[in-house]
C-alpha cells in the first residue's frame, strides 16, 4: 500500500516539476485553500509605496525557491526508487543530500528576508519570513506524512 503512494506523490510531484513547482501549488492550496501568492499578499500588511516593491523582490524569490522546489522533487524521486531496499550507504547519500536541501532552502529565506527589508522594512520583511517559514514548514509536513519510513514494514 505504501509503495502505491509512494508511486502516486511522486508522479504528482514530477508532473508539478515543468509546472512550476505545481506540487507545492497543490499542497499549499490543500493545506490553506488558495493560491501561495494571495496567501502572502493576504498576509503581509504594506504601507505606501511597499506592496509594488514586495512584489518585485517576492517575484524573484519565487523563482529561486522554484528551484529548489525541483531538486526536493529529484530527492523524493531518488527515495522512491530506493526506500525498500535502500543500503545504509544509500540512506547516508541521501540525508546528505535532504539536509543540504534544508540549509539551501533557510539561507534562500534568510537572502530575501534582507532583499524585503531592503525594499520595505524590517516589519513586512518579517511577516515575509513568518508566512514563508510557516508555509514551507506546511509543505515539508505534509511531504513527510507521506511518505513511508526507511524499512517500514519489515
Amino acid at each position: 500500500m505504501k509503495k502505491v503512494l509512494v508511486a502516486i506523490i511522486v508522479m504528482i510531484f514530477t508532473m508539478g516539476a515543468f509546472a512550476q513547482s505545481t506540487e507545492e501549488v497543490d499542497l499549499v492550496q490543500a493545506a490553506f485553500g488558495m493560491d501561495k501568492k494571495e496567501i502572502v499578499m493576504n498576509y503581509i500588511k504594506f504601507s505606501g509605496e511597499q506592496k509594488s516593491a514586495f512584489i518585485e523582490v517576492y517575484d524573484e524569490y519565487e523563482i529561486d525557491r522554484k528551484k529548489l522546489g525541483k531538486t526536493r522533487i529529484d530527492l523524493l524521486n531518488q527515495y522512491a526508487e530506493q526506500w525498500e531496499g535502500i543500503t545504509t550507504e544509500q540512506a547516508d547519500a541521501w540525508m546528505k543530500k535532504v539536509m543540504a536541501l534544508t540549509i539551501q532552502q533557510d539561507k534562500l529565506i534568510k537572502k530575501y528576508y534582507n532583499k524585503v527589508k531592503s525594499a520595505t522594512d524590517a516589519r513586512v520583511a518579517t511577516q515575509f519570513y513568518q508566512i514563508e517559514a510557516y508555509i514551507l514548514t506546511t509543505v515539508r509536513y505534509s511531504i513527510l506524512s507521506s511518505i513511508p519510513f526507511v524499512d517500514e514494514g519489515k
